[in-house]
């Protein structure tokens, strides 16, 4: 498998996250579990319930060594257009819920650049 096209989802919600893997598997991703380890992930997506708990999770995510997107219910609809958010958190991209394909896709994109 090529590491560069794969994903780890952090995502209780099981029809979220099978969405996400459809969604991300449409375009060439594979999504990988978290406990694998064999493997350095392009990508860590986990939703954060709770915005305020954010810095925790991603401390815990960094072990990845990857870029880091996250998405959450409770971020206002205007956050994910907002970098000094994202560096705020450590990660870099956020997404709010509820997100479309093509939401998702482009924060995707933006996540793995260079």
């Amino acid at each position: 498998m090529n590491p560069k096209r794969a994903v780890v989802i952090l995502e209780d919600d099981p029809p979220i996250r099978s969405l996400l893997e459809r969604w991300l598997g449409e375009v060439g991703y594979r999504v990988v579990d978290a406990a694998a380890g064999q493997i350095a992930p392009a990508l860590v997506i986990a939703n954060v319930p709770d915005p305020q708990a954010a810095q925790a999770v991603v401390r815990t995510l960094q072990a990845y060594a990857a870029p880091i997107l996250l998405l959450s219910a409770r971020f206002h609809s205007g956050l994910g257009r907002s970098p000094a958010a994202a560096r705020r958190l450590g990660v870099k991209k956020v997404l709010p819920k509820p997100f479309s394909r093509k939401d998702l896709l482009a924060a995707v994109r933006e996540a793995v650049a260079p």
